[in-house]
């Protein structure tokens, strides 16, 4: 075995090694044998195949336990994504078919199975109407309330005398209308309207007294409900 100078048993410098065995492996000469060995050990450049490695040993032990194969690592390549970016996906529980309900055709036209948005005019168009459950209103101690976050249809079938109540109308600015269809029970049952009513000529309707009789009354306030005008679309209906 050739080797060069030594200095107090220390390498000085580059050591070549043209023969020879380590850990009981051939090494060197015209027909290398694969080697194992216990410990490998470089203070400069380890090359492999005639390509310096430049990772460091703290780099390459980051790969230390990962199973991934090389088609699965290659599921990244072309990946662009920031670190903020992919961050913005940290905590989402939707699977891919809710997630899927994002993808619309063109803002603000309703599509199915698709969230609803609204153009750069914030209108929106609804292809096919929009179908809306109605509200039953039950009276309690000759009073009833129509609270106008449960929707905008409200049936109520009279048992007793009543005082209306309407509560969480739009903010002033905004526009708050709704229908409310009564029924007549057997006995000529009275309705005393909130005094925000506006009727017109000043007057509220007279209900229709007959067992059964349907009417059907619409109001609408943009005022925060500080004025609701009220109109008599229908009487005696049944």
């Amino acid at each position: 075995m050739a080797l060069t100078k030594v200095k107090d048993g220390l390498v000085d410098q580059d050591l070549t090694i043209v023969g020879g065995t380590v850990n009981n492996s051939v090494i060197g000469g015209s027909t290398a044998a694969a080697g194992s060995f216990t410990t490998l050990s470089a203070s400069s450049t380890v090359t492999i195949g005639g390509t310096a490695l430049t990772s460091t040993a703290a780099e390459l032990n980051i790969l230390d336990g990962v199973t991934a194969t090389a088609s699965e690592l290659n599921i990244l390549d072309g990946v662009t994504s920031t670190a903020t970016e992919l961050n913005i996906l940290d905590g989402v529980t939707a699977t891919t078919a809710e997630i899927n309900y994002l993808d619309i055709t063109t803002l603000g036209t309703s599509e199915a199975s698709k969230v609803v948005t609204s153009d750069a005019n914030g209108v929106t168009k609804f292809d096919n109407g929009i179908q809306e459950e109605s509200t039953a209103v039950t009276s309690s101690s000759n009073a009833a309330t129509l609270n106008l976050r449960d929707g905008s249809v409200f049936t109520h079938t009279l048992s007793e005398n009543v005082t209306y109540t309407f509560s969480n109308p739009a903010a002033s600015g905004y526009a708050s209308s709704f229908t409310l269809k009564v029924t007549q029970d057997s006995s000529a049952r009275t309705i005393t309207w909130p005094g925000s009513v506006d009727w017109a000529g000043g007057t509220a309707p007279t209900l229709s007294t007959g067992s059964g009789d349907v009417d059907v009354f619409v109001f609408m306030t943009v005022d925060g409900g500080t004025t609701y005008y009220g109109f008599t679309a229908g009487q005696d209906m049944t």
